[in-house]
């Protein structure tokens, strides 16, 4: 891949394929080419560098367990929900 700076700039698509490698759902023919990409590419090492970091602290900060009765009470919403409104 061409570095994207000499190109105008990182496109949607480029991010999306930093967010495809970081997500570990690109195929393994693509790995070395993302990677190579990054390794020559700033504007996207920068990007990628972003990402790991805002992953890291979410997390870190979504450690906790959610109370027991939450899915219980989810589901409930759901399925009163499903079954719309009270008849009048």
């Amino acid at each position: 891949m061409a570095d994207c700076e000499s190109l105008g700039g990182c496109t949607d698509e480029r991010i999306r394929r930093i967010y495809e490698y970081l997500d570990g759902v690109l195929p393994a023919d693509d790995l070395e080419d993302i990677h190579g990409h990054l390794r020559a590419c700033p504007a996207c090492a920068r990007e990628y560098d972003l990402e790991c970091v805002i992953r890291s602290v979410v997390r870190r900060s979504c450690s906790e367990t959610a109370p027991a009765d939450l899915k219980v009470s989810i589901l409930a919403r759901i399925h009163a929900q499903r079954q719309g409104p009270p008849a009048a």
